[in-house]
């Protein structure tokens, strides 16, 4: 890496930031992923010279030739996580070094250079710091932090670019979903898969979101919230929802989730779930499970609860499944007692409100 083993980070004020007062107008009702704070970090990449130039600066659009590799062949990764006001007045990011080790793998499988863990954490803690205004008060108010990389060498050749631009953009956001945290619906595609064994599957790369968005346009025309993937092999096995994975609780005190074979997101929220369950008593398994097997389970009784999670919705309740022969309930289609237990749990835990056994909170401030 240029400059030694630590990038020296020039901030560049933006000379014309939102007034407070727009700001707090902004923040009172932000949406999701629609309001943006006045700051970016930007770091370049060059074969032969590493990592340079590394700045905070005022977001701006950035200028790109229409050869930039990443316009023609994708080499494109990303990755998402949120700032939060903690209770005793500081500010807290939820397991960063996890999301930088995610993007290093992430940037492996594309073909593209990996950039350090201590540096994508400095990234995201200098720009919260200069844009800490802008983190909304309340449960349901966070910063979410969009750290991203993409191949700007101005070429057509079919290779790996030799140039690449990381950056980081935040937007102050409130719920996921509209209308708070309720039961989803969700719509099992009879026709589409996300991805396949030895794909990008497990890469959060744009690529894979892409791909679900004809399948997840298909679940809203069908009254749904998110769309359920099956396996692209047999068509039988439940994979992940287009943007979170997914779990089962069952009546023996079990959770399930499907096991990363490849072809699904290792979700940092999944892995604080499966972490978070089994210090509670509960028996968790990482295993195939059919789309039949969810059906007949809902049916019986057995399966009790089901719910998505991820950086965005944190954990979401899923209650209404549906699919082209019919559509079915789970536990009656109402909230779980055990998925809002663990969503409430990760809640207190992001915003200093419970202990922090795993020592995952990183405090900014």
């Amino acid at each position: 890496m240029s400059g030694g083993d630590k990038l020296d980070f020039e901030i560049r004020p933006n000379p014309a930031p939102v007034s407070a007062a727009d700001r707090a107008a902004l923040l009172a009702n932000p949406g999701f992923g629609r309001v943006f704070t006045d700051h970016m970090v930007t770091i370049r990449y060059a074969d032969g010279k590493g990592w340079y130039d590394a700045r905070v600066e005022a977001r701006a659009p950035i200028p790109m030739d229409p050869a930039a590799a990443v316009l023609h062949y994708a080499q494109e990764i990303f990755e998402g996580m949120k700032a939060y006001r903690s209770v005793d007045g500081g500010v807290t990011m939820f397991r960063p070094y996890a999301n930088a080790a995610r993007f290093a793998a992430s940037a492996r499988r594309m073909a593209m250079p990996t950039l350090p863990e201590e540096t994508f954490v400095d990234s995201l803690h200098r720009l919260v710091e200069v844009d800490r205004e802008w983190i909304p008060e309340g449960e349901d108010g966070s910063l979410y932090l969009r750290p991203f990389m993409f191949a700007s060498e101005v070429f057509l050749g079919v290779r790996p670019a030799n140039e690449y631009l990381y950056a980081v953009i935040a937007s102050p956001v409130g719920s996921y979903f509209s209308g708070g945290v309720r039961p989803v619906t969700v719509w099992v595609s009879p026709d589409y898969t996300r991805a396949a064994p030895g794909g990008t599957g497990a890469a959060k790369c744009g690529g894979n979101y892409a791909a679900s968005l004809v399948a997840q346009a298909e679940a809203i025309e069908h009254g749904c919230d998110q769309v359920v993937f099956l396996d692209a092999v047999e068509r039988r096995f439940v994979d992940e929802l287009g943007g979170m994975n997914v779990f089962f609780v069952y009546d023996d005190n079990t959770l399930v989730t499907p096991p990363l074979t490849g072809t699904i997101l290792p979700g940092i929220t999944r892995e604080s779930v499966l972490t978070l369950a089994a210090d509670a008593g509960i028996r968790v398994e990482e295993r195939p499970v059919t789309f039949a097997d969810w059906q007949a389970d809902a049916a019986s009784g057995r399966l009790r609860e089901v719910f998505a999670c991820g950086t965005a919705a944190v954990v979401t309740p899923i209650g209404t499944v549906r699919f082209p022969d019919g559509e079915f309930l789970v536990g009656g289609g109402e909230p779980g007692r055990v998925t809002m237990a663990l969503r409430q749990q990760l809640v207190d835990i992001q915003r200093g409100k419970a202990g922090d056994p795993h020592d995952w909170v990183y405090r900014v401030f």
